[in-house]
């Protein structure tokens, strides 16, 4: 079974090394029996381009995981899940998979101390997702593996949502220390896998511009930013979210770890404008998504623009503003763009201090735009 693309159509973005193909650039549909398979993509002139997992029912029909000729077999993912852990640092707490750029499209593998959190995403992935399992426990050895399939996404590959355990035993939330902080992590019910450890190192960056500055970490989710510039310095630090539970959450963090950390459940956009006149040294705007799709993008710059030009007013003159967003639909280019309009709104002279992106356990692939959607600006407002 192969798979061929169409001729005399619109050049498919796969043959300048992406990885995707979707069902109208392909000659002919795949067919159900290639449902959940390793199948392999030959161009308009029947040269190969490699194998693929393919789902009929997904948007996606094919994702690349090999260039040659490949089988999506157990022998395959026990051996790509064993190059992915060694080409990761070590550490206690990292992303041992990521996707694609692992060659494991639709893998998502993340490491909390002795437990490991596994996503998967794509039709092919569950089918071998014991295989991934019994290789993760051989090399990793971990106390427990949680199947966190939950995510939205798997809808559109026909798949259900549920969590479960490797061991079928029901797994406790337990303190995890990272960077010398515990939090209480919930890698069964908690956000995502249990924590954003995509931000881990942007958490020990704040340690660098807290000390002696008044701080508002904006969408704190678990108070990490807070706790980390509380600990290092800061003489007040106030943590806000619109979630009650990642008050409680941040409120129980603090307690554990004996810091001076004020809670306080709002939405960010109505609390800058109650407390308009209300400066801070430091500010931390690290939101969810506003953009899920390419559809969202222009409603989330007018959000991502608003939200960067209150914080760049609520700054005193010398104070540190850190703006991410983790959507990939927001490029660095258009980010970049909406904080120089948010700045001359603002009236205020800004300097870029950093830039930052995802860390290196969480692999860009060249070629795949989608395997980056982490940027982020260290400013300066004078």
């Amino acid at each position: 079974m192969k798979l061929k693309l169409k001729a005399n159509t619109r050049k498919p973005r796969v043959l300048d090394g992406h990885l995707w193909v979707f069902a109208n650039e392909l000659a002919e549909a795949p067919t159900p029996q290639m449902a959940g398979k390793g199948i392999q993509l030959e161009d308009a002139k029947g040269r190969l381009l490699g194998s693929g997992i393919v789902n009929p029912a997904s948007q996606i029909v094919w994702r690349s995981y090999s260039k040659s000729m490949d089988s999506w077999d157990a022998a395959f993912v026990s051996r790509t899940l064993k190059t992915a852990i060694a080409n990761r640092s070590p550490a206690t707490c990292r992303r041992l998979v990521w996707s694609e750029s692992d060659d494991l499209p639709g893998v998502v593998v993340d490491q909390f101390g002795d437990v490991l959190v596994i996503q998967i995403l794509t039709l092919a992935a569950e089918l071998l997702q014991d295989t991934i399992a019994g290789t993760l426990q051989s090399v990793l050895q971990p106390r427990e593996i949680v199947f966190r399939n939950d995510a939205p996404s798997r809808q559109y590959e026909g798949l259900p949502s549920y969590v479960r355990t490797f061991s079928g035993a029901e797994l406790e939330p337990y303190w995890l220390e990272i960077h010398g902080i515990q939090y209480f992590v919930d890698p069964a019910s908690g956000q995502k896998t249990g924590f954003y450890l995509d931000q881990q190192y942007e958490h020990v960056r704040s340690r660098h511009w807290a000390t002696g500055r008044t701080v508002l970490d904006a969408c704190c989710n678990q108070g990490a930013f807070a706790l980390n510039c509380a600990k290092f310095g800061a003489t007040d630090v106030l943590a806000l979210d619109i979630s009650q539970d990642c008050v409680r959450l941040t409120d129980l963090n603090a307690r554990r770890n004996n810091l001076p950390v004020r809670s306080i459940a709002a939405n960010i956009f109505d609390f800058f404008t109650e407390q308009r006149g209300h400066k801070f040294d430091m500010i931390v705007l690290d939101p969810p998504s506003f953009a899920r799709n390419k559809a969202a993008v222009q409603g989330a710059m007018r959000g991502y623009k608003e939200l960067n030009l209150r914080a760049i007013r609520s700054l005193n003159a010398g104070g540190i503003l850190a703006t991410y967003s983790c959507s990939h639909h927001i490029t660095r280019d258009l980010y970049l763009e909406m904080l120089c309009a948010a700045a001359k709104d603002s009236g205020r002279t800004v300097h870029v201090l950093e830039e930052t992106m995802q860390p290196q356990d969480h692999p860009v692939r060249l070629g795949f735009p989608e395997s980056s959607y982490l940027k982020g600006f260290w400013l300066k407002v004078l």
